[in-house]
């Protein structure tokens, strides 16, 4: 399977013919046919294709997701701000494996730097919110 643009659309190539070649969007699963012509082979894998059917900020947080802890911090910082004394103290992580968690996903643009009750601490960016509240049936 390839993937193929057609007037700025991407889509998967399912079958390709002389005059029609029958294409999938991969975010509505719908196929239809369309000028063979008129379609551009891209290198974008079929699959990487495929996946941009996950919205793009729950596609970053499963990337940078590790294991179930890191997740339930995600799912904590859903509900407001946490200080870094109460990452550690509350939800029982040391320094380094809050800070190393918190980077990844300050890298992913899932979580940012605020301030609470005068202490240093994080929050979700909007796009983890988003992405949060796709995973729990939030909208």
């Amino acid at each position: 399977m390839r993937t193929v643009e057609h007037d700025g659309d991407r889509y998967l190539l399912v079958k390709r013919s002389s005059d029609t070649s029958r294409v999938r969007d991969p975010e509505t699963g719908e196929e239809r046919y369309l000028p063979t012509a008129e379609l551009s082979t891209l290198d974008d894998g079929p699959l990487e294709t495929a996946a941009a059917a996950v919205p793009e900020p729950l596609r970053r947080l499963v990337r940078a997701t590790r294991d179930d802890r890191a997740l339930g911090l995600l799912v904590e910082l859903s509900r407001g701000p946490v200080a870094v004394r109460d990452l550690m103290n509350e939800y029982d992580l040391c320094e380094s494996d809050a800070l190393g968690t918190v980077t990844e996903f300050r890298a992913a643009g899932l979580v940012a730097e605020t301030t609470v009750a005068g202490e240093r601490g994080y929050e979700l960016t909007a796009e983890g919110e988003t992405a949060v509240a796709a995973l729990v049936g939030v909208s």
